[in-house]
């Protein structure tokens, strides 16, 4: 197929076929006499572990390396595994700096409610927001 036709079936642009092929991610399409990109099947597949890659939060390096490690004939589950369970870490931690953030969110609001705007000093910005003592 060519590269219109893979990137309506990826659901990507011709663009981001051309770029997954110059980071080496693709392997580079053969040619038909006029010059057109030609993709088989194969290349369907890897495009989908690409996109699918992506969605799960994996880098386009990470994705390389998986990639790297099937082209030399190993199985890259042990590989997969780790990454992904760094991922799973990053969302944790990530998950509990905004559960921190909305707690300091929900205390900025209710004790903006209690504030009078007229107090507000007229050097400071916004008196709902404390800022650092120096």
């Amino acid at each position: 197929m060519r590269i219109g036709d893979l990137a309506l079936v990826a659901g990507v642009n011709a663009q981001t076929i051309r770029f997954y092929e110059r980071r080496g991610l693709l392997p580079s399409a053969a040619r038909e006499t006029n010059g057109y990109r030609w993709y088989d099947d194969a290349s369907t597949s890897r495009l989908r572990f690409i996109r699918a890659s992506q969605a799960a939060g994996l880098t386009l390096g990470e994705i390389s390396s998986i990639i790297a490690l099937r082209q030399t004939g190993e199985t890259p589950c042990a590989h997969v595994t780790t990454l992904l369970a760094g991922k799973l870490e990053t969302v944790r931690a990530r998950q509990r700096e905004l559960a921190l953030l909305e707690t300091e969110l929900q205390h900025l609001i209710e004790a903006s409610q209690s504030l009078d705007p007229a107090d507000c000093p007229a050097g400071s910005v916004c008196q709902i927001i404390p800022q650092p003592q120096p």
